[in-house]
């Protein structure tokens, strides 16, 4: 038997699959958790976004077809990781504490850290320590890099959580943090998306250079069915240019509103 069809029996006996459709169609489908993150991830964009069309890239030659759940991202993490249904949770930073979760796949991409503050109230820094003493916003359950994580836990940096990174940003501009952690593309699309003013964008200005561009993994679950979609995955990705279909996919959307100023 070929790795595809042992792989396709594992998924059965391992309540993969599912739905009447995945059974009616040519490709059974894999299904993962993951929370609305646009433009990365959501129900709304083609192919559930930018993340799920690289999904749907590699999952596509190992005779998959994808299927996306949307949860507040802890309760993404908990039903990926532990509901035999799901084959995992995408997309996660790599993490030695989550090392200990799930199986990790290659990168599926990258995500870009920044802080981002108002133009009229710059923040400067040159090290993430300077930051100590400002009010921070970020997203409950994210990880934003083991150096930030720490001062953190070790209260060198005060952070407010909030649920998702559109909070954050109208309490950015209202003025009530200092500066918030986000994504960088995430932030450019929230201020090109209909929910802000024209006005917002050019009030919001970030800084890269205190964060490094961390790639985002498939988060498959620790099982041995777990691990053998993890290593297949693996050899369906050899070859493939995911560098092109983000390319691709960013066209379909439009580059433009990705663009956010700089001090």
């Amino acid at each position: 038997m070929n790795l595809s069809g042992l792989l396709l029996r594992m998924a059965l006996s391992a309540g993969l699959l599912f739905g009447q459709s995945a059974l009616a169609a040519d490709a059974p489908a894999l299904r993962f958790a993951t929370e609305e993150w646009p433009p990365f991830f959501s129900h709304t964009l083609p192919d559930n976004g930018l993340t799920g069309a690289l999904l749907d890239s590699v999952l596509e030659r190992m005779g998959y077809s994808v299927q996306i759940q949307y949860y507040p991202w802890k309760r993404a993490m908990k039903v990926g990781l532990e509901d035999p249904r799901y084959a995992g949770a995408v997309a996660m930073f790599r993490t030695p504490e989550r090392e200990k979760l799930c199986y990790f796949s290659d990168p599926v991409g990258s995500r870009q850290t920044v802080l981002a503050f108002l133009s009229d109230k710059p923040v400067s820094a040159a090290a993430l320590k300077d930051l100590r003493g400002m009010r921070l916003g970020v997203v409950d359950g994210y990880s934003y890099g083991a150096q930030f994580d720490e001062l953190v836990r070790s209260g060198v940096l005060t952070v407010e959580n909030a649920a998702n990174d559109e909070m954050n940003l109208r309490k950015l501009l209202h003025s009530r943090f200092q500066a918030i952690v986000i994504e960088r593309r995430v932030l450019g699309y929230l201020l090109a998306s209909t929910r802000f003013q024209p006005g917002d964008h050019e009030r919001i200005v970030v800084t890269d250079q205190l964060f490094i561009e961390r790639s985002v993994h498939v988060c498959f679950q620790r099982t041995e069915q777990g691990l053998h979609l993890q290593q297949a995955f693996h050899a369906a990705q050899r070859g493939l240019d995911l560098a092109k279909v983000e390319r691709e996919y960013w066209r379909r959307l439009g580059v433009g509103m990705l663009a956010v100023a700089r001090p």
